[in-house]
Protein backbone atom coordinates (compact mmCIF):
# COMPACT_ATOMS: atom_id res chain seq x y z
CA UNK A 1 0.00 0.00 0.00
CA UNK A 2 1.51 3.40 -0.79
CA UNK A 3 2.15 6.05 1.42
CA UNK A 4 -0.70 8.42 -0.28
CA UNK A 5 -3.13 4.94 -0.33
CA UNK A 6 -2.41 4.59 3.53
CA UNK A 7 -3.03 8.37 4.53
CA UNK A 8 -6.43 7.69 2.75
CA UNK A 9 -7.25 4.65 4.35
CA UNK A 10 -6.82 6.22 7.77
CA UNK A 11 -8.65 9.34 6.83
CA UNK A 12 -12.15 7.43 5.92
CA UNK A 13 -11.53 4.97 9.01
CA UNK A 14 -11.32 8.14 11.18
CA UNK A 15 -14.09 9.53 9.98
CA UNK A 16 -15.99 6.44 9.88
CA UNK A 17 -15.01 6.01 13.33
CA UNK A 18 -16.38 9.43 14.45
CA UNK A 19 -19.77 9.53 12.44
CA UNK A 20 -19.86 5.95 14.99
CA UNK A 21 -18.54 7.56 18.09
CA UNK A 22 -21.48 10.52 17.58
CA UNK A 23 -24.31 8.59 16.42
CA UNK A 24 -23.49 6.60 20.07
CA UNK A 25 -22.82 10.18 22.00
CA UNK A 26 -26.35 11.15 20.77
CA UNK A 27 -28.04 8.30 21.53
CA UNK A 28 -26.46 7.95 24.90
CA UNK A 29 -27.08 11.52 25.51
CA UNK A 30 -30.59 11.33 24.29
CA UNK A 31 -33.54 11.06 27.32
CA UNK A 32 -36.48 8.68 26.39
CA UNK A 33 -39.71 10.73 25.78
CA UNK A 34 -43.43 9.76 25.20
CA UNK A 35 -43.88 8.55 21.62
CA UNK A 36 -40.36 6.70 21.29
CA UNK A 37 -40.17 3.73 19.80
CA UNK A 38 -37.50 0.91 21.45
CA UNK A 39 -36.54 -2.28 19.80
CA UNK A 40 -35.56 -4.50 22.45
CA UNK A 41 -34.07 -7.88 22.33
CA UNK A 42 -32.60 -10.52 25.12
CA UNK A 43 -29.77 -12.63 23.81
CA UNK A 44 -31.05 -16.10 23.09
CA UNK A 45 -34.54 -15.51 23.81
CA UNK A 46 -36.47 -14.75 21.21
CA UNK A 47 -39.79 -14.70 23.19
CA UNK A 48 -38.72 -11.76 24.77
CA UNK A 49 -38.21 -9.03 21.82
CA UNK A 50 -40.15 -6.92 22.20
CA UNK A 51 -40.62 -3.14 19.92
CA UNK A 52 -42.28 -0.87 22.19
CA UNK A 53 -43.53 2.78 22.29
CA UNK A 54 -43.53 5.01 25.28
CA UNK A 55 -46.51 5.68 26.66
CA UNK A 56 -47.89 8.87 27.84
CA UNK A 57 -46.82 8.16 31.45
CA UNK A 58 -43.53 7.07 29.96
CA UNK A 59 -43.76 3.49 30.13
CA UNK A 60 -43.29 0.33 27.94
CA UNK A 61 -44.97 -2.97 28.12
CA UNK A 62 -42.77 -6.31 28.20
CA UNK A 63 -43.28 -9.74 28.13
CA UNK A 64 -42.47 -10.76 31.80
CA UNK A 65 -42.56 -7.57 33.41
CA UNK A 66 -45.03 -5.75 31.83
CA UNK A 67 -44.79 -2.11 32.24
CA UNK A 68 -41.41 -0.29 32.97
CA UNK A 69 -41.14 3.34 33.68
CA UNK A 70 -38.31 4.81 30.99
CA UNK A 71 -39.14 8.21 30.87
CA UNK A 72 -36.30 10.48 30.95
CA UNK A 73 -33.45 7.56 30.78
CA UNK A 74 -30.81 6.84 28.20
CA UNK A 75 -30.37 3.85 26.90
CA UNK A 76 -27.88 2.55 28.41
CA UNK A 77 -29.95 3.52 32.03
CA UNK A 78 -32.91 1.39 30.10
CA UNK A 79 -30.54 -1.72 29.81
CA UNK A 80 -29.54 -1.77 33.13
CA UNK A 81 -33.02 -1.26 34.29
CA UNK A 82 -34.16 -4.01 32.16
CA UNK A 83 -31.73 -6.39 33.04
CA UNK A 84 -31.65 -5.95 36.42
CA UNK A 85 -35.67 -6.63 36.46
CA UNK A 86 -34.78 -9.63 34.63
CA UNK A 87 -32.31 -11.25 36.60
CA UNK A 88 -34.35 -10.47 39.52
CA UNK A 89 -37.01 -13.17 39.28
CA UNK A 90 -36.43 -14.71 35.67
CA UNK A 91 -33.11 -15.01 33.82
CA UNK A 92 -29.38 -15.74 35.01
CA UNK A 93 -26.96 -12.85 33.17
CA UNK A 94 -29.37 -11.79 30.33
CA UNK A 95 -27.55 -9.75 27.51
CA UNK A 96 -30.20 -6.90 27.09
CA UNK A 97 -29.65 -4.68 23.93
CA UNK A 98 -31.93 -1.54 23.61
CA UNK A 99 -31.55 0.47 20.18
CA UNK A 100 -34.13 3.81 19.71
CA UNK A 101 -35.83 2.96 16.18
CA UNK A 102 -37.97 5.93 15.96
CA UNK A 103 -37.15 9.20 18.26
CA UNK A 104 -40.52 11.23 18.36
CA UNK A 105 -39.82 14.93 17.25
CA UNK A 106 -39.59 17.22 19.69
CA UNK A 107 -40.54 20.89 18.38
CA UNK A 108 -41.26 23.89 19.38
CA UNK A 109 -43.30 27.17 17.25
CA UNK A 110 -42.06 30.64 16.40
CA UNK A 111 -44.34 33.23 15.75
CA UNK A 112 -44.45 36.99 15.08
CA UNK A 113 -41.65 39.22 13.79
CA UNK A 114 -39.51 36.51 12.35
CA UNK A 115 -38.12 35.93 9.00
CA UNK A 116 -39.51 31.96 8.94
CA UNK A 117 -42.46 32.02 11.12
CA UNK A 118 -43.11 27.80 11.92
CA UNK A 119 -42.73 24.81 13.53
CA UNK A 120 -38.69 24.40 13.99
CA UNK A 121 -37.43 20.66 16.06
CA UNK A 122 -35.38 20.80 18.42
CA UNK A 123 -31.65 19.42 19.07
CA UNK A 124 -31.90 15.16 20.31
CA UNK A 125 -28.81 15.34 21.92
CA UNK A 126 -28.77 18.64 23.91
CA UNK A 127 -31.31 21.18 25.29
CA UNK A 128 -32.09 24.30 22.53
CA UNK A 129 -32.04 27.95 23.28
CA UNK A 130 -34.16 30.32 22.91
CA UNK A 131 -32.04 32.62 20.13
CA UNK A 132 -31.44 29.19 18.92
CA UNK A 133 -35.06 28.37 18.05
CA UNK A 134 -34.78 32.22 16.70
CA UNK A 135 -32.21 31.62 14.37
CA UNK A 136 -33.54 28.59 13.02
CA UNK A 137 -36.38 30.47 11.60
CA UNK A 138 -34.36 32.98 9.98
CA UNK A 139 -33.73 35.55 12.25
CA UNK A 140 -35.34 38.75 14.06
CA UNK A 141 -37.64 40.26 11.04
CA UNK A 142 -37.16 44.33 10.59
CA UNK A 143 -39.54 45.68 12.97
CA UNK A 144 -39.16 43.24 15.61
CA UNK A 145 -39.31 44.11 19.21
CA UNK A 146 -36.39 41.04 20.55
CA UNK A 147 -36.78 42.37 24.35
CA UNK A 148 -40.57 41.93 24.13
CA UNK A 149 -40.14 37.87 23.54
CA UNK A 150 -41.99 35.31 25.47
CA UNK A 151 -41.84 31.89 25.56
CA UNK A 152 -45.94 30.17 25.98
CA UNK A 153 -44.94 26.93 27.75
CA UNK A 154 -47.82 24.69 29.32
CA UNK A 155 -46.41 22.94 32.75
CA UNK A 156 -48.36 20.67 35.01
CA UNK A 157 -51.04 21.56 32.71
CA UNK A 158 -50.54 25.15 33.97
CA UNK A 159 -50.28 27.64 31.13
CA UNK A 160 -47.33 30.04 32.01
CA UNK A 161 -45.00 33.41 30.25
CA UNK A 162 -41.71 33.56 30.05
CA UNK A 163 -40.87 36.94 29.17
CA UNK A 164 -36.81 37.23 28.03
CA UNK A 165 -35.20 40.47 26.78
CA UNK A 166 -32.82 39.46 23.92
CA UNK A 167 -30.95 42.16 24.41
CA UNK A 168 -29.43 41.00 27.50
CA UNK A 169 -28.15 37.79 25.83
CA UNK A 170 -27.19 39.62 22.98
CA UNK A 171 -25.55 42.78 23.52
CA UNK A 172 -24.55 42.65 26.78
CA UNK A 173 -23.58 39.04 26.52
CA UNK A 174 -25.48 37.13 29.60
CA UNK A 175 -26.11 33.80 28.17
CA UNK A 176 -27.73 32.40 30.90
CA UNK A 177 -30.43 34.24 30.60
CA UNK A 178 -30.95 32.04 26.79
CA UNK A 179 -33.56 30.01 28.50
CA UNK A 180 -33.17 25.94 27.50
CA UNK A 181 -36.61 25.08 25.57
CA UNK A 182 -39.71 22.34 25.96
CA UNK A 183 -40.97 20.41 23.34
CA UNK A 184 -44.48 22.00 22.54
CA UNK A 185 -43.06 25.46 23.38
CA UNK A 186 -44.64 28.57 21.66
CA UNK A 187 -42.09 31.28 21.17
CA UNK A 188 -44.05 34.55 20.13
CA UNK A 189 -41.87 37.79 18.85
CA UNK A 190 -44.13 40.83 18.86
CA UNK A 191 -43.73 44.17 16.26
CA UNK A 192 -42.20 47.08 17.18
CA UNK A 193 -44.43 50.47 17.80
CA UNK A 194 -41.37 52.50 17.43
Amino acid sequence: MSLKNSFIFIVVSMITLGISVGCLFSEEEYKLDTGDILLITVYEQPDLTAKVMVNTEGDITLPLLGEVNVKGLSVSQVQKKITELLEKDYLVNPQVNVLIERYTPKKVFVMGFVNRPGEYELFKDRPTTLLEAITMAGGFKEGAAPNGTKILRIEDGKEMTINVKVNDITVKGEKDKDPFLKPGDIIVVPESFF
